[in-house]
């Protein structure tokens, strides 16, 4: 029993050693500052400045990508040189392309919403040296009214804004932003192009994926190295203000930075696919089909005739190939044209279209000439590859139908010779 009560002791004389060990640190860490850590300050890892605003103060740092080097296959310095009216077939007004700005945000949250800041805006221009990125930070959630400040102030210059999924996530979290602070948004004296749209119409069917960094890797080749995920960055900004080690943060400036370059040279390439569908540099048979698609909605229905006919003679996976005829097949119909032949094609071969090719040649067997029995004949043909209660009510209306003309047929006398 001595033993035992002596090894409690024991015990119970660590324990208090070491909750006096963990009150004295805890009361250090309280009382005595934080030592200040290497590197402390972004401006000691980028070329920038502290700008003074009446609103407070922010960072502010500018990258040049100079016009004499490229961005994958994409010629920098040809940016300058893109016509003022190139973004007109996407509805925005002819401006000269040193008045477009391209922005990008970080934010504090993928999710939007009240509660998520826009840390970094980064703002690219067209300039006769190349391209520049200018990039404001608030170092501090204190410094997001002089950012705001700073922002609107430098979009004065600018007549459009380009973004990529910017009308959905961008603009509306700096509009929030802005009104938070009790200030009046810039963007309201600008028209906006959001890229994400024409890109995902002229290139949603050859890839899967149209996110901005997937396409600067299949369209313009770039890779990059070291790249940080946009999923991390909030916990990037969070870790820096938490411990305010600025190093890490550099790859986030280059995300930013990187993304708004991509952004500017697409927008080189995707506007031309819009302008001048039927002389524009399209490779890919997706692509002619994307624009296609876009032309029949706009209703110029012989134009997208025309280039879905160039698809499918360049060249299409099984899957869209027949998704193009079933529209090749509609738009001759509309237009008068002889969609028979694209009908029997689908009709022929297992596709997803077949039975609707079927029924296709059925109505024009049965309305437009009058043989009863050939519409009969596709009719239960379709009717072979799926029950349908339409095609079964349309096979007794057939049935009816046929059994008279035959009986008239049966009639007829024949003439001598």
């Amino acid at each position: 029993m001595g033993d035992l009560q002596e090894q409690l002791a024991s015990l119970r004389e660590r324990a208090a050693r070491a909750a006096r060990a963990c009150d004295e640190k805890f009361a250090a860490r309280e009382t005595s500052p934080l030592p200040r850590p290497a590197h402390h300050y972004i401006e000691e890892w980028l070329s920038g400045e502290e700008v003074a605003t009446d609103f407070g103060r922010h960072f502010e740092t500018e990258k040049l990508y100079e016009r004499h080097r490229q961005h994958g296959s994409a010629d920098i310095g040809a940016l300058a040189d893109l016509p003022a009216d190139l973004l007109e077939s996407l509805a925005i007004a002819p401006a000269p392309p040193e008045q477009w700005a391209f922005l990008d945000t970080e934010t504090t949250g993928l999710a939007g919403g009240t509660g998520t800041c826009a840390f970094l805006v980064g703002i690219g221009r067209i300039t006769p040296e190349g391209f520049r990125v200018r990039q404001f930070f608030m170092r501090n959630y204190g410094e997001e009214p002089s950012l705001l400040d700073a922002l609107t102030r430098h979009l004065k210059r600018f007549r459009v804004l380009i973004t990529y999924n910017g009308r959905a996530y961008d603009q509306p979290l700096l509009e929030t932003r802005y009104r938070l602070n009790r200030a009046r948004p810039p963007f309201a004296a600008m028209d906006h192009l959001d890229l994400l749209h024409g890109a995902r119409r002229l290139w949603k069917l050859r890839f899967e994926s149209c996110r901005l960094v997937d396409l600067e890797t299949a369209i313009l080749g770039v890779e990059r190295h070291g790249d940080m995920p946009g999923a991390l960055i909030p916990y990037l900004y969070f870790e820096y203000l938490r411990t305010r080690q600025a190093a890490r943060m550099l790859p986030v400036f280059e995300h930013n930075a990187t993304d708004i370059l991509t952004l500017a040279c697409l927008t080189g390439i995707v506007p031309y696919a819009f302008k001048d569908p039927a002389s524009a540099p399209l490779r890919h048979g997706a692509e002619m089909a994307g624009i296609a698609r876009w032309l029949r909605e706009a209703g110029e229905l012989e134009q997208a005739l025309a280039l879905f006919r160039r698809a499918i003679e360049r060249g299409l996976p099984d899957h869209l190939l027949f998704r193009t005829l079933w529209d090749v097949g509609l738009l001759e119909r509309k237009l008068g044209g002889d969609a028979l032949i694209v009908w029997k094609d689908l009709a022929i071969c297992k596709n997803p279209f077949r039975i609707k090719a079927l029924e296709e040649l059925a109505k024009h067997y049965e309305h437009e000439l009058r043989d009863y029995a050939k519409a009969l004949e596709f009719t239960r043909q379709a009717l072979g590859f799926e029950e349908s209660d339409d095609l079964r009510r349309r096979e007794e209306r057939l049935v009816r139908r046929s059994v008279p003309v035959e009986r008239a047929r049966r009639r007829t006398p024949r003439k001598r010779r």
